[in-house]
């Protein structure tokens, strides 16, 4: 049976799995609250008709027999099965023929799906999804930086020491340093009279912020066509980057684990910022043309060139294509990294401004591999 939706706060559904499980990936996929009405609740219990276990969220699908004793068939959405993996959970733990109950959030659309914010087994209400204590990666004590024979930093692997990716960023969103706003992971402001402290926004570009805020965030080109997730964007996400660092040809790829597993390419041979209009593959446009040269400890990188067919952050800072961003990696230890960014984008911000985070070395860990929309195919 199925309940009308009423209002009431997600918090008193986050029980069980809750958000402890269901909002660790940010933009992996949609911000919840541009698909699903997370201010309303309903309750459903019905039998699994199927389990489709691909990216971006895992649906699980159930016949629900309504109150005019109709069968509708519901879709009831969870993370991406990369984060469900994580916690130890596969396709098969829910099976065809199950009986759950599901309490979660209505899509704002009125279609028949739901977001799972608990789900249990009817005839016992032992939860499916319970949350699981995951273990801390974080080392006894800091160690240093390993480092190439040249004596700079490695940003990845380096010959004689563990592999492994960056992880868990301190801020998934873009806020200008020393600025203090409440947002959530998905960028959205707990106040939109908040929008103009964010960063120091021309009229225009916080007009089109706080439309991309009212509007929830569903306007968010990464998930509706899988624009590529450029600049800071890609430092934002839990499932991580990767560098690979070709020391004979003097670049480094950056390979993300979310977006639709992109990268982006940094030379740091000397190379001039210019590259096709129309963009070529040394400038996808999406990732501008970086070009970095080692500063100490630190990897400085100068990016131009980019496109503004995508948000650039979480939130949906807008930008134009003067975007100009200088950004700086310092492996500060052997498990932290510390990232720096300076936005100059004369066509949408009154003046330069910076932001900075950092993000944690999952030693001997593989990089997701986070396709976009691959259960719309």
């Amino acid at each position: 049976m199925i309940s009308i939706p009423s209002k009431r706060s997600l918090a008193t559904l986050a029980v069980g799995v809750g958000l402890a499980l269901y909002g660790s990936s940010a933009w992996a996929h949609h911000p919840l609250t541009a698909k699903f009405d997370m201010a309303k609740s309903s309750t459903m219990t019905g039998v699994v008709t199927s389990v489709d276990w691909r990216n971006p969220h895992v649906h699980i699908f159930m016949n629900v027999t309504g109150a005019n004793r109709k069968i509708a068939n519901w879709a009831i959405e969870l993370e991406s099965p990369i984060d469900l993996q994580r916690e130890g959970y596969t396709r098969e733990t829910v099976h065809p023929g199950d009986r759950l109950t599901v309490k979660g959030n209505p899509a704002r659309d009125g279609s028949r799906q739901v977001w799972g914010a608990d789900l249990r087994y009817a005839a016992t209400g032992m939860e499916v999804f319970p949350a699981k204590t995951v273990k801390s990666q974080a080392p006894l004590g800091k160690r240093p930086a390993p480092r190439w024979p040249d004596g700079h930093p490695g940003l990845g692997l380096v010959p004689g020491f563990s592999d492994g990716y960056w992880e868990a960023p301190s801020k998934t969103v873009l806020v200008e340093d020393g600025v203090d706003v409440k947002m959530d992971q998905y960028g959205l402001l707990a106040n939109i009279a908040d929008a103009a402290k964010v960063a120091p926004m021309q009229p225009w570009a916080l007009g089109v912020y706080r439309n991309r805020q009212q509007r929830m965030l569903q306007d968010d080109p990464t998930f509706i066509n899988c624009k590529p997730p450029g600049g800071p964007r890609m430092y934002q996400s839990n499932l991580g980057v990767q560098f690979v660092e070709d020391q004979s040809r003097k670049r480094i790829f950056v390979l993300m684990g979310s977006g639709n597993h992109n990268y982006r390419i940094i030379y740091l041979d000397g190379r001039s910022q210019v590259g096709l209009v129309g963009g070529d593959d040394d400038n996808p446009l999406y990732f501008g043309r970086a070009v970095g040269k080692w500063e100490g400890d630190t990897l400085t990188v100068d990016t131009k060139g980019f496109n503004e067919d995508f948000w650039m952050t979480n939130g949906g800072l807008p930008h134009t294509s003067d975007l100009h961003l200088i950004e700086k990696y310092t492996r500060v230890d052997n498990d932290t990294l510390r990232y720096e960014v300076t936005v100059d984008d004369p066509g949408a911000y009154t003046r330069t401004w910076s932001a900075s985070w950092t993000l944690k070395w999952n030693a001997g860990g593989t990089l997701p591999a986070h396709f976009c929309q691959n259960n719309r195919q």
